[in-house]
């Protein structure tokens, strides 16, 4: 495993940017159930940049929490790190269950501002754990003896430091049939660990197309948009929602709190198939 990353040692307070499920193809030109994915993410992006440009936010890295290829081809990954440059802040990532290892981290690893620790020392009070959940061939989550291990360890190391912990699948049920079966199938184990570290503030995730804001045993569950098609929550069957592509914003406080906004492209410019029943 590798060593942790020193983010920004000497602030007070540390702010992320949260990007999730771009699912790009080697083919720039193809779509996602209607969607273009390179240009949607594309769009984020250039959205993230004028904000940066006009003052209107700021942030000191980024995390990528999976499927950030569909197509399991090495190409997709190099866009995405293309794409991602021009923001000029380390970038963190985790495996989605759409993701191709060994490809993905031998793709990444070839561009030095993105980065492959999964220990994160954010500034004076955090730390960020970053979990792969995958299992190889399979769509639901779940976190090996191996990584748990690993964060019962570096929770334990670091107790005095607030945690946030991030993976690629939820932890809470979407109340949609189709969905949920492809959660996180050892929550309950997670939940015995973390209970130990009261430090734990927040996990973050993506995987579920959607934004979640809620409580799971008295930690903060923070879910994202994808930046390529959405899925519409509480409906048994597959189906999209209308709802614009979007990332997450977060600041982490010296006290232990965060503050967080998703944000939303102002556009309909991307809207998918609605007659999709799959992907």
């Amino acid at each position: 495993m590798n060593t942790f990353y020193p983010l920004e040692p000497k602030k007070s307070v540390i702010k992320l940017l949260q990007i999730t499920d771009p699912h790009l193809f080697s083919d720039t030109t193809k779509d996602l159930l209607g969607v273009n994915t390179y240009a949607s993410f594309q769009a984020v992006l250039d959205e993230i940049q004028a904000e940066i440009q006009t003052q209107a936010v700021d942030f000191d890295a980024i995390l990528a929490t999976g499927d950030l290829i569909q197509d399991h081809e090495f190409e997709g990954y190099l866009h995405f790190a293309e794409m991602i440059q021009p923001l000029a802040k380390p970038l963190f990532w985790l495996e989605g269950n759409h993701d191709q290892q060994p490809q993905m981290s031998l793709q990444l690893g070839k561009f030095d501002y993105i980065r492959p620790e999964k220990q994160i020392f954010a500034g004076e009070h955090w730390q960020i754990l970053m979990l792969n959940s995958q299992v190889a061939s399979a769509p639901n989550g779940f976190l090996s003896k191996g990584q748990l291990a690993w964060l019962n360890q570096k929770l334990s190391e670091n107790p005095e430091r607030f945690t946030l912990v991030v993976l690629h699948h939820n932890i809470l049920f979407t109340n949609s049939a189709w969905l949920d079966q492809h959660s996180l199938k050892n929550s309950d184990t997670l939940a015995e660990i973390l209970a130990l570290y009261p430090n734990v503030k927040a996990i973050l995730h993506g995987h579920i197309h959607q934004e979640v804001d809620a409580i799971w045993n008295g930690i903060r569950i923070l879910s994202t948009p994808s930046t390529c098609i959405q899925f519409k929550p509480n409906c048994d069957d597959f189906t999209l929602d209308n709802l614009p592509q979007g990332w997450r914003e977060l600041s982490l406080f010296e006290d232990g709190h965060i503050e967080t906004e998703v944000k939303r492209l102002k556009t309909q410019a991307f809207l998918p198939n609605f007659d999709s029943r799959g992907y």
